[in-house]
């Protein structure tokens, strides 16, 4: 038992669920970078599992890059305003971005990404997000791979978190709402 079961209302997806499904993006993305000059772009912290494992299932030679943000504070909903917090390391003018979310929640931070990298010319940029959470969507946004769609539930494990907690979780659940005050 994890030190965190107690605190979950119920597993969303398994470990081997999230297995599976990043090997079939994994397939998608090998499929459709190939020839293409590809850098992933983890959005830290909550990407950093997801793309990790996205990583080995892509079968092409690809760059990892990594932009850490921030629109939730310690709370548990976006505040909406977005704050880089380090960005890339690398150009990107003429190459394929793939950006890498772990999930897909109001759409502010990849809405404003995507328009400030595009800035920067790359060839083009797309994003893929773990989690979609269509029912809490501000900005039009979608990501051009998915791994699951997710009701409007307070979710962590698998990289996603509460005050930094339970990002170590082998499987992705929703969090019992006295937990956080919900």
């Amino acid at each position: 038992m994890s030190y965190a079961d107690k605190d979950i209302e119920r597993v969303l997806f398994t470990a081997e669920e999230l297995k599976a499904r990043v090997a079939q993006l994994g397939a998608e993305i090998t499929r459709d970078y190939r020839g293409k000059d590809l850098v992933l772009v983890g959005i830290l912290r909550g990407a950093y599992i997801f793309m990790s494992e996205l990583a080995r299932q892509i079968d092409l030679p690809c760059e990892a890059d990594f932009m850490s943000v921030s629109s939730y504070g310690s709370g548990t909903t976006s505040t909406g305003q977005v704050r880089i917090i380090k960005d890339l390391s690398e150009p990107v003018e003429g190459k394929d971005l793939l950006l890498v979310e772990d999930i897909l929640d109001t759409g502010n931070t990849l809405y404003y990404l995507r328009e400030m990298l595009a800035a920067r010319r790359p060839a083009s940029i797309s994003v893929c997000a773990l989690l979609d959470k269509p029912e809490r969507r501000v900005k039009d946004i979608k990501a051009d791979y998915m791994g699951f769609t997710i009701p409007d539930a307070f979710v962590v494990g698998y990289g996603l978190d509460y005050a930094e907690h339970y990002r170590n979780l082998p499987y992705i659940g929703i969090v019992k709402p006295e937990v956080y005050g919900g």
